[in-house]
């Protein structure tokens, strides 16, 4: 079996079987449902979630870049989506995968509420950081978690939101609660390293992960080679796939973290291909976002049950597609960003 790139995608190589046909993109538009999904709580910003859904000859795929990504960017999650849909995912080497609760920026007041939508998770990544809130707000929010789940792993995410000095005061206020490790606090790779000699030289011992500094990188790599952290958060639709990601990770050399990035239980499906294919799997995933929804394209959809998630794809109920299918304006929308993607992937 041969595999070549796609495309150059901003430096990461989308591997594609060349004895598998690529579909045109007249097949993607008549394979394409689009439909949006509700969300219980506000999370970065988004109160409902847009989803393209791609039904192939090997499954579902889902293609869902954020509103404001450009075709450059939105590409890669268009071949994640051709690839489950029309080459399918490597074998898996385990038959189900532990996942973390997410906690939204919300008040501390209402973690009780948050976590009592994750089923015996041991692990909870806790949103800090957000625009308009205090450091005092997140260390609240991360307190409330330690109280409401007692002995429970803890994890960060600010998502690029502090700046170096912010980073450093807010890191050595949460290293009491024994973090699992702090993602991407600070934007880029040479502020991640920054950081890293800045934390290292207070005897602040929070390990560092990195997420946007791998995935909107032209240059994933460089977060291992310039020592920048100890952890890369891998997502299968940023990344272009789950072999492209698995490339990543064995190139990489580092402890790896599988994430969702707010899917659907479809695209969700795929992050637990790519945790389920890894030879080494140290993390619990950060693939239980689903119960961050009010509706899915499946009932009760993809959510952990004892803190895990079952390898499989997900097959879209009929009766929720239509349901929740977007209006003609909103699909011709989809429509003219597929073919920019598909334009951009190809060209």
């Amino acid at each position: 079996m041969t595999e070549r790139g796609a495309s150059g995608m901003s430096g990461v190589s989308v591997l594609w079987d060349e004895s598998v046909r690529f579909p045109s993109l007249a097949e993607l538009k008549e394979a394409a449902v689009v439909v949006r999904l509700p969300m219980n709580v506000r999370f970065r910003g988004v109160v409902e979630r847009e989803v393209l859904l791609l039904e192939g000859p090997t499954g579902w795929g889902e293609f869902s870049p954020f509103l404001e990504y450009g075709p450059a960017e939105a590409s890669r999650w268009l071949a994640a989506g051709v690839e489950a849909a029309w080459r399918g995912w490597p074998e898996p080497v385990r038959d189900a995968v532990s996942v973390n609760g997410t906690v939204p920026a919300v008040a501390a007041e209402r973690i009780p509420e948050v976590l009592a939508r994750y089923d015996g998770v041991g692990t909870v990544k806790v949103k800090v950081a957000e625009r308009g809130q205090s450091v005092d707000e997140d260390v609240a929010r991360v307190a409330a978690v330690a109280r409401e789940l007692p002995g429970v792993r803890i994890r960060v995410d600010a998502n690029e939101g502090w700046d170096h000095d912010t980073a450093v005061d807010a890191l050595s206020r949460l290293a009491e609660f024994d973090l699992e490790y702090a993602e991407q606090p600070v934007a880029g790779i040479e502020g991640l390293a920054r950081l890293r000699e800045a934390l290292d030289a207070r005897g602040v011992g929070v390990r560092l992960a990195a997420d946007e500094a791998v995935r909107k990188s032209d240059d994933p790599l460089k977060v291992a080679r310039m020592g920048a952290a100890e952890v890369i958060i891998v997502k299968v639709q940023p990344l272009g796939g789950v072999r492209a990601a698995l490339q990543i990770v064995e190139q990489a050399g580092l402890d790896a973290v599988v994430s969702s990035a707010l899917d659907s239980s479809v695209g969700l499906a795929g992050g637990v291909a790519l945790a389920a294919a890894l030879p080494e799997l140290k993390y619990a995933c950060g693939l239980g976002t689903g119960a961050l929804f009010a509706d899915d394209v499946v009932a009760p959809g993809l959510k952990p049950q004892a803190g895990v998630l079952p390898v499989g794809a997900v097959v879209p109920e009929r009766g929720k597609l239509e349901a929740l299918a977007v209006d003609a304006g909103r699909r011709a929308w989809w429509m003219d960003r597929l073919e920019a993607c598909y334009a951009e992937l190809l060209g």
